[in-house]
């Protein structure tokens, strides 16, 4: 499967491997070879690391976790003490190995390598100015969150390439039905 990454922060990216969230909940990690695979896609470690059932569900925990954590920032709520917990416990596991050979430096790591990237990642978003950017993607099936860099903070979707170019196609459709005779 190949994922999509959008969001130049990592959990922001493994956060929509569940899309659509509360309409047609499009599970992308239904095998534990899905999740090695997003960790490659995503740069975190460039040889797949050996999941197992147990570690992709472990996976799917902390994504859900952190995406309560996201919706708690963008919606200016409390956030679940369990949540918190799960995403510090994992945030604390250890960090991939860089290494620098003479042709660049190479990642690698176990699940619990990746999984502390993404919880230590979502903390440091919780950090960061980018906190204050935070949206949600504006179409209505979409569940993606996004960092809104634009000049004026008037960004509606999480990327132009699937929920922009819809809406544009839409309100192109919608002007020509009512300009027509």
């Amino acid at each position: 499967m190949r994922f999509e990454f959008i969001a130049d922060r990592p959990v922001l990216d493994f956060l929509p491997t569940l899309a659509e969230r509360g309409h047609t909940d499009v599970e992308q990690l239904t095998a534990p070879q899905d999740f090695a695979d997003w960790a490659v896609q995503a740069g975190v470690v460039e040889q797949p690391p050996h999941v197992d059932d147990a570690a992709l569900r472990q996976a799917k925990d902390l994504r859900e976790a952190m995406f309560r954590l996201v919706r708690a920032l963008i919606d200016g709520t409390d956030a679940a003490p369990a949540d918190r917990e799960l995403v510090n416990d994992a945030a604390a596991g250890p960090l991939p190995e860089l290494r620098l050979d003479v042709d660049g430096v190479h990642r690698t790591g176990d699940t619990d390598a990746v999984l502390t990237v993404l919880a230590r990642d979502c903390l440091e978003l919780h950090a960061s100015d980018d906190r204050h950017a935070l949206r949600w993607c504006a179409d209505e099936h979409c569940t993606r969150a996004f960092v809104d860099r634009s000049r004026g903070s008037r960004r509606r979707w999480c990327g132009m390439r699937g929920c922009g170019d819809r809406a544009k196609a839409a309100a192109y459709r919608r002007r020509r039905r009512t300009s027509a005779p």
